[in-house]
């Protein structure tokens, strides 16, 4: 049985195997290349609409008279057969294409630009079917290798089939037409709503007028120095995201096991505390609380997952998977950004650039997903390190490791509690429960201090009047 076996192996059938060409169609392409000849406005501008570029071209003579074209057509230049061939040898390129006879002969194609649909889906085809085979082998080559972590090959290869399918989508020189209609669309909600915000509400009024919402494609960064109360803040918002607006969400828990994230939650949901459950002192309508917020939750589209040490490319790959199986999905939490990994060679060598990849991944999930992402971030010791009256209040500049997180984040909020700075009970007494998050950076929108009350025993943050004195300021 093992002969068997190892004489079917799939390396010696590979072996007595034919080349296979690759999948091609040199008489279109040379059909396409004269109808851009033929009619240079009309067909060139559908080639650049259509995202053509020179690797849909098979034939390397193709591809030099494609970039030649292309070139001659920005810059509004003729494109007759005695100008090409000029440039064709000042490039030293004329002989590539076959000399004159070999350019003559592409010019003397007989091809009607009705045909330019046909001709370009059939190109367009035997394209994409190479890039498949192109992918293959470069997955193939990567999987031998055992430099490769098994993760980052995981990713890549995700990756390459999505660039094929986003390379398969025609794009069109009317999406400016579409922009604005869409403008116009948020613009008329807004009117509707008269001040009600265009995106996800995250249960904060203030917060909400400030970024408008939570919309699709943003990065909201949360950054506090440790026990501010960073991933109470980010549950409350996901709370509201999946009960009130009853919409799926998913969290990565790169620090607590999701066990002690749902714990959390339905001690805010519920109003119980954790002391109450510990001194036994529950009443029935203690009791039907919990409950109730266990079967909203159990009825919910919430979903966690606490891996620990999470790998950009992981994190990325389970998010694809979820927002495939459940397309309402309305946002990503992440908890926190310092936590997670990042394996390609580069980042090994500097934990600044680990942090920027991470980032840059985490903006760029947002806009391939189309929905927000709300990040926590760890800051550095700067807020401990100052005096007087701003003694532990955070800055954008605190942020751990990387300014990339600033660059890439379309929102920062800088949570701070006084009552963990205050020097002795009275003056922590004199502060009580307020929080604030201060919105210093909002790129699309005003920045500005987001009142709150932090509820430590249920760790809810609940939205707070602001006093006089801090309207003032």
């Amino acid at each position: 049985m093992s002969q068997e076996r190892t004489s079917s192996t799939p390396t010696q059938q590979d072996s007595s195997r034919e080349p296979v060409a690759m999948p091609q169609a040199p008489t279109l392409e040379k059909s396409l290349i004269c109808m851009m000849a033929l009619d240079p406005t009309n067909i060139i501008s559908h080639c650049i609409s259509d995202g053509i570029n020179e690797e849909f071209f098979y034939i390397p003579a193709h591809r030099i008279l494609w970039t030649i074209f292309r070139d001659r057509y920005e810059r509004n230049l003729p494109i007759d057969i005695i100008s090409v061939a000029q440039t064709l040898a000042d490039e030293g390129k004329l002989e590539a294409i076959g000399g004159n006879a070999g350019l003559a002969d592409i010019f003397s194609v007989a091809s009607s630009t009705a045909l330019y649909e046909a001709h370009f889906a059939t190109i367009k085809e035997k394209y994409l079917r190479r890039c498949m085979i192109m992918a293959g082998n470069k997955m193939h080559e990567l999987a031998i290798s055992a430099d490769t972590e098994i993760d980052q090959l995981l990713d890549s290869a995700e990756q390459e089939v999505m660039d094929i399918r986003k390379s398969s989508l025609t794009s069109t020189q009317w999406s400016l037409k579409k922009d604005i209609q869409t403008a116009m669309s948020n613009m008329e909600k807004m009117m509707d709503r008269r001040g009600d915000v265009l995106g996800l509400t995250t249960g904060y009024p203030v917060l909400d007028r400030m970024i408008n919402g939570l919309k699709p494609g943003e990065l909201f960064v949360i950054a506090a120095r440790p026990s501010m109360g960073k991933t109470s803040l980010l549950l409350n918002i996901m709370e509201h995201l999946a009960l009130e607006e009853k919409k799926p969400v998913l969290i990565f828990s790169c620090e607590m096991p999701s066990v002690q994230l749902v714990e959390r939650l339905l001690y805010a949901r519920s109003g119980v505390s954790r002391s109450d459950l510990v001194k036994g002192n529950l009443t029935q309508a203690h009791i039907k609380r919990i409950n109730k917020a266990i079967n909203e939750y159990q009825n919910s589209g919430l979903i966690i997952d606490d891996t620990a040490a999470i790998s950009i490319s992981e994190l990325r790959a389970k998010a694809r998977r979820v927002v495939k199986e459940h397309p309402e999905t309305a946002a990503i939490g992440v908890d926190y950004l310092q936590l997670m990994r990042s394996h390609t060679k580069q980042a090994q060598n500097s934990r600044e650039r680990e942090i920027a990849e991470i980032s840059a991944g985490l903006k760029g999930l947002a806009k391939e997903l189309s929905i927000p992402i709300i990040v926590l971030a760890q800051l550095n010791r700067g807020p401990e390190n100052r005096t007087g009256k701003t003694k532990g209040l955070p800055m954008m500049s605190d942020l751990r490791e990387s300014g990339a997180i600033e660059q890439d984040a379309d929102m920062i909020g800088l949570l701070y509690r006084a009552a963990y700075y205050a020097g002795d009970d009275e003056e922590r007494e004199q502060v009580g429960a307020d929080a604030n998050l201060a919105l210093a950076k909002n790129r699309n929108g005003p920045t500005g201090d987001i009142p709150l009350t932090f509820a430590a025993e249920l760790m809810r943050f609940s939205p707070r009047v602001a006093q006089e004195q801090e309207d003032d300021q």
